[in-house]
């Protein structure tokens, strides 16, 4: 998985990016099909927004969140991609299951 963070009117500190890997690692324990993410740190005002593109196989999942403080912002940006992760894997799972079983034979009914 590549990880890209960056900052726009900000300067990414090696702790702040240390956060946002441990956070955003939870991702990849429940669903480990990530093949990227693109992390943007930025500073509007007083308002600290973060944005995360995660790209999965045939998906990309799109989640920000804005706060007044960058590790809040953060904290709740993981919980938001977390829930979209899992919805997605949760889908994929349930149509592969729906299509395995449009394809098994229906039982014969017995001649009345």
């Amino acid at each position: 998985m590549n990880l890209t963070i960056s900052g726009h009117h900000l300067e990414v500190t090696q702790a702040i990016r240390e956060y946002v890997e441990t956070k955003l690692e939870r991702v990849t324990r429940h669903f480990d099909h990530v093949i990227d993410m693109n992390v943007i740190l930025s500073v509007e005002k007083l308002q600290q927004k973060i944005e995360v593109t995660v790209h999965v196989r045939g998906k990309d999942i799109h989640v920000e969140a804005i706060q007044e403080d960058m590790y809040a912002a953060i904290d709740l940006v993981a919980d938001k991609l977390d829930r979209q992760v899992l919805k997605h894997k949760e889908k994929r799972y349930n149509d592969r299951h729906s299509d395995a079983m449009k394809y098994q034979p229906e039982p014969e009914q017995p001649a009345a």
